[in-house]
């Protein structure tokens, strides 16, 4: 697994920021298994939207450390399919996480979250 490729989801980075013992976060126990960790330009978005003032430094620092997969054409095209299967199971999903699961898709990805039910239908995911 250490040449993986993953893709975390913000839910693991602001879990990250909030715990005072960072030993015991998902992001390091990923860390531990893939030197290879990765973001969606989508988690940029989300992560830079929701910081205040010395948290801006804070993240910034931090995601130098990732692989930062843009929202591109395949991605577009993958929250497409998404959606459409969705639909049909009469179920929904917050757009950003519709874009964070397509772009881990269009490029092949294996993705981890804390919150896992989220994205539990999103068929062609690989959850960890």
């Amino acid at each position: 697994m250490a040449d993986q490729i993953i893709m975390v989801d913000t839910s693991i980075l602001i879990d990250y920021f909030r715990k005072k013992d960072k030993s015991k976060t998902r992001l390091l126990a990923l860390s531990k298994k893939s030197e290879n960790l990765c973001i969606s330009s989508i988690t940029e978005f989300e992560i830079f939207t929701g910081a205040r003032g010395e948290q801006i430094g804070f993240w910034e620092t931090m995601l130098t450390n990732f692989i930062i997969f843009p929202f591109d054409s395949d991605a577009a095209l993958a929250a497409v399919s998404i959606q459409n299967n969705l639909k049909k199971l009469r179920k929904s999903i917050d757009k950003a996480d519709l874009f964070i699961a397509a772009t881990a898709i269009a490029h092949n990805l294996s993705f981890d979250t804390l919150n896992q039910k989220h994205f539990e239908k999103i068929e062609g995911l690989k959850l960890l």
